[in-house]
């Protein structure tokens, strides 16, 4: 009797252990159900943040290659520019061609069609120097009879250099440019300021976005114009207050040899007279002879090309000065630079007629010389030195 009443106890008790037990083993599958999929959406999370990191590398390789491209169209800007210019030119010049050959309408004989050409040829000569002189300042009258003499300002920097005055601006300012390569513009108040022992300390100093090349670069009406290094031969207008690029020219058949062959790192020398913005190089087709170009400043456009009688072989230096091309001539070792070549674009001045005028008082050679229009001195730099040179001049 005892059994039986046992037996009806424990019937219920292990069939409710059972049924807990079958409620614990359903409870651990689904947590390692649950468990599953949190590690299966764990790692979709980790897969799609590192699929959103290579987009945004790529993206960023994708912005760089982009921002490349458009630098680049700005320089294929340029030259399209002065190829289309080019162009434009010798279309102008055919187009003259044809006109006057289809105005020849009567069977004229050779020697009488010869002698109508030489008219016209000498007619079209005329008119093109009409037009240079209201192109240039005519009533600039003077020319270089002599240097009086030199002050060396102060000695300063590399080999090679320049340094200068604003002649477009009143101020006194000086600028220091320091290599042959570099990107700094040094500024002071001041001649005073420049001659100071720390004079390095109380400069302004510009950074330009690109380094220049060589030692021809000019600063005109708060402008600095440079050839920009790595360039075969393009002309940067920067603007030094504002820090900023305005403008850029390609210079047709320059770059390719230095505009001096004791100056080798200045393929393309820039300069300023009496009549604004000029360029000065050499070209293989000219058998190394200086060419000038002039340009207009603000729309860096060029408004004429002259090939000069003057080579390059063993110049150091050239200036311009009232329509007038200077070329200094020295020897490889260093010596007494002297002026051997001039040449007049309005060929205004006798060049047989002018004797070689000899720089004073010092031996060695020198890395550039730029005219001041504005007080009528030479601005050279010399060994290191930055000089300034006082001139004769008489009329043409």
């Amino acid at each position: 009797m005892v059994v039986l009443q046992l037996r009806f106890l424990l019937v219920p008790l292990l069939t409710s252990i059972m049924g807990s037990a079958q409620y614990v083993m359903q409870d651990a599958a689904l947590m390692n159900y649950i468990d599953r999929r949190l590690l299966s959406l764990e790692k979709r999370l980790e897969k799609c943040n590192q699929d959103m990191l290579d987009y945004v590398e790529e993206f960023r390789d994708f912005s760089k290659m982009v921002l490349s491209r458009l630098a680049g169209l700005n320089n294929y800007k340029a030259e399209v520019k002065s190829e289309v210019e080019n162009l434009l030119t010798r279309i102008e010049r055919a187009q003259r061609d044809i006109d006057y050959f289809g105005s020849v309408t009567d069977s004229n004989t050779c020697i009488e069609v010869h002698e109508d050409l030489v008219k016209q040829q000498l007619f079209e000569e005329a008119e093109e120097k009409k037009k240079l002189k209201l192109m240039l300042n005519a009533s600039c009258d003077h020319m270089l009879a002599g240097i009086k003499s030199l002050k060396i300002v102060k000695k300063t920097g590399d080999k090679h250099g320049s340094w200068m005055k604003d002649p477009g601006k009143k101020h006194t300012k000086i600028y220091l440019l320091n290599g042959s390569v570099n990107d700094v513009i040094l500024e002071f108040a001041n001649t005073m300021t420049f001659m100071e022992s720390n004079h390095t300390r109380k400069a302004r100093r510009v950074t330009l976005p690109f380094p220049w090349e060589g030692t021809g670069h000019i600063i005109y009406q708060g402008f600095l114009f440079y050839h920009r290094y790595g360039s075969l031969n393009e002309i940067i207008k920067f603007n030094i207050q504002k820090r900023n690029v305005t403008d850029q020219m390609l210079l047709p058949g320059a770059g390719r040899i230095p505009a001096y062959q004791l100056s080798p790192s200045t393929k393309i020398d820039l300069a300023i007279d009496e009549q604004g913005l000029w360029a000065i190089h050499a070209e293989p087709e000219t058998g190394g002879n200086i060419v000038i170009t002039k340009i207009n400043h603000i729309t860096m456009a060029v408004e004429h090309t002259w090939d000069t009688s003057c080579n390059s072989k063993d110049a150091e230096a050239a200036f311009m000065a009232c329509n007038t091309l200077y070329v200094v001539y020295n020897f490889p070792s260093g010596g007494t630079s002297r002026i051997r070549c001039v040449y007049d674009v309005l060929d205004a001045v006798n060049t047989y007629e002018i004797p070689v005028l000899h720089f004073p008082k010092r031996q060695g050679s020198h890395s550039t010389i730029h005219y001041n229009p504005k007080e009528k001195q030479l601005f050279a730099w010399g060994d290191g030195s930055q000089i300034i040179y006082k001139l004769y001049t008489k009329q043409k």
